[in-house]
């Protein structure tokens, strides 16, 4: 029989330093992905814009390493992480060059429009020729 002081142990919930580790090793994963590859895009499998992103790469001989976020345990996290690198702009697809937060299709394809796109990927080490 359990005393009137006796409490039995519940887990405690989630706390805000818990879910601020979680946002910090989605941080972690993103800055090293992008960090140790010339080209990254964040993708989600299923969207269109992602798909256009990627085909474009791949057109110009680049191999990006290609993150699908609905294939990854933490892809909640990591879309938050890209939230706020995008600020009001839509997260995904999100592509990094040379370490660098390029964008999204848009600046992507406004970059390949102008002129600027090669030789980023060639600064990058993602382009050879």
């Amino acid at each position: 029989m359990k005393s009137a002081t006796q409490v039995e142990a519940t887990p405690p919930p989630p706390s805000s330093i818990s879910l601020g580790l979680n946002k910090m090793r989605s941080y972690e994963m993103v800055h090293h992905l992008v960090s140790c590859n010339a080209v990254v895009v964040f993708s989600m499998s299923d969207c269109c814009m992602s798909t256009v992103a990627k085909r474009l790469l791949f057109s110009l001989g680049v191999g990006p390493t290609v993150v699908e976020l609905d294939e990854q345990a933490d892809g909640p996290g990591i879309r938050s992480v890209l939230y706020q690198l995008a600020g009001s702009h839509q997260p995904v697809p999100a592509v990094f060059i040379g370490g660098k937060f390029l964008g999204g299709v848009q600046t992507l394809m406004a970059s390949h429009i102008n002129g600027t796109l090669v030789p980023l990927l060639k600064e990058a080490g993602a382009l050879w020729l």
